[in-house]
């Protein structure tokens, strides 16, 4: 295992300029993730100037453009990981090609001259591998009450840190905007901030921008179950009305409120202005 070990950590820098591209893209179900890699004979800091590459889209239930690149904190070195869009041979995004719509209205003048920031809160529960059951739960049973576990701290309170800790530090090593993690209301599930949909454009920013917020939510309300329907799938289990969520058929909003739909910060209300929170969106929103 030492020697297994010690060439899965071997440097490629120390004896070549040639480096590894890992290419990384949705698959056919919206809910995986496909890979592969690619020898590239240099260090790449613009990815326009990536090699296109395909894949056997039938193997994968739906072929990529490249995007961001990021360093890839498994090999390290000068190796990289490349977020690439899909599309078919005629160049037409695939269904699971979320980006190519995505990227036409954030392109628009007037949501340009907006500045929109935004970010996205990733929730999750880190499972064990042989049984699928939840780390830190007791197997067979449900564990205590929420309470002592959000941003909890202790062996019998927070689970699997060292993974979430290890996750959070590749994020950084890649380049990546997080900005932070805690653990969440229920036993295991850990949050991973990186920048639920918190949303602000610069008339939300700016002084008066409480009311133009308040509009905002009441335009989200008029399509509640447009967007429900593309919120990611399983959300009927989790939007309930109960444990810090609202109901998957009825719109809320509320200041500071943790059980509705739409959250506004209480900073935000004090101040005037800010930024809200989407709380529908299912972790895996992009099914």
């Amino acid at each position: 295992m030492s020697i297994l070990s010690d060439l899965v950590n071997l440097n490629l820098s120390d004896a070549s300029e040639k480096i590894i591209a890992e290419y990384i893209w949705i698959g056919g179900s919206g809910m995986d993730l496909r890979s592969k890699a690619r020898t590239l004979n240099g260090p790449v800091s613009d990815p326009s100037t990536l090699p296109k590459w395909n894949y056997d889209g039938s193997s994968t239930g739906q072929a990529p453009g490249e995007d961001p690149i990021f360093k890839d904190p498994f090999r390290r070195g000068n190796n990289i990981l490349v977020m690439c869009d899909a599309y078919t041979p005629d160049g037409q995004p695939i269904p699971t090609n979320k980006r190519h719509n995505a990227a036409k209205i954030f392109s628009h003048p007037d949501v340009v001259a907006e500045e929109p920031w935004y970010g996205i809160e990733q929730e999750y529960t880190l499972l064990q591998r042989d049984v699928h059951w939840p780390i830190g739960w007791p197997l067979g049973v449900y564990p205590g009450p929420q309470g002592p576990y959000y941003c909890g701290v202790g062996a019998d309170k927070a689970f699997g840190r060292d993974i979430v800790n290890s996750h959070y530090k590749v994020c950084l090593h890649a380049g990546i905007n997080i900005s932070g993690i805690n653990g969440e209301v229920i036993c295991s599930p850990f949050r991973s901030c990186l920048i639920r949909y918190i949303l602000f454009t610069k008339s939300m920013r700016n002084d008066g921008g409480y009311e133009v917020i308040k509009k905002a939510i009441e335009n989200l309300k008029l399509r509640h179950k447009e967007h429900i329907a593309a919120y990611g799938k399983g959300k009927e289990r989790r939007l309930t009305g109960h444990h810090e969520t609202a109901d998957i058929n009825t719109f809320s909003w509320g200041v500071a409120n943790g059980g509705a739909s739409v959250r506004v910060g209480r900073e935000t209300e004090r101040e005037g202005k800010g930024y809200f929170e989407d709380r529908r969106p299912a972790s895996n929103h992009y099914s």
